[in-house]
C-alpha cells in the first residue's frame, strides 16, 4: 500500500467515544453469547435435543458480532486490489468467444429462415 491509502485508511477509523462504545456493545454481546452458549450446553446435556442447534448457533452468532464489529471500527478497509483494470475475456479465450458469437448469430439466421419458411407454409 502506499503511504496516502494507509492515511486514509487510519483517519477513518472510529475513534474516542464512539470506538469505546462498539467495543463495549461487542464484549456485552460476546459475554451474553457465551452465558447463552453455556446455558444451552446444559441442557443439551441434560436430554434436549433441540438444545443442540443452540449450542451451535450462539458461537456463529458471537463470530458475526466480531465481524461487524470489525467493519464499524475500519468501515473502509477492504482487502487491497490491483489497479490494472481486468479484461472482459481473458486473451487466450477470445478467439473461443468469437467462434461462439458467430455461432450464436448462424443459430439466429437459421431460427428465422424456418420461421419464415413455416408462415409460408402455413399461408399455403
Amino acid at each position: 500500500m502506499e503511504g496516502g491509502e494507509t492515511g486514509e485508511a487510519t483517519q477513518s477509523r472510529l475513534r474516542g467515544r464512539a470506538a469505546a462504545k462498539a467495543h463495549a456493545t461487542l464484549l456485552l454481546g460476546l459475554a451474553l453469547c457465551a452465558v447463552a452458549f453455556w446455558f444451552e450446553l446444559g441442557r443439551a446435556l441434560g436430554g434436549n435435543g433441540l438444545s443442540w442447534a443452540y449450542v451451535f448457533e450462539w458461537p456463529l452468532l458471537a463470530g458475526f458480532a466480531v465481524y461487524m464489529w470489525w467493519k464499524v471500527i475500519h468501515p473502509t478497509a477492504s482487502p487491497p486490489r490491483d489497479k490494472a483494470p481486468r479484461p472482459a475475456v481473458a486473451p487466450e479465450y477470445s478467439g473461443m468467444l468469437a467462434a461462439w458469437q458467430e455461432h450464436q448469430s448462424e443459430l439466429a439466421a437459421q431460427r428465422e429462415r424456418d420461421e419464415s419458411l413455416r408462415a409460408s407454409e402455413d399461408d399455403r
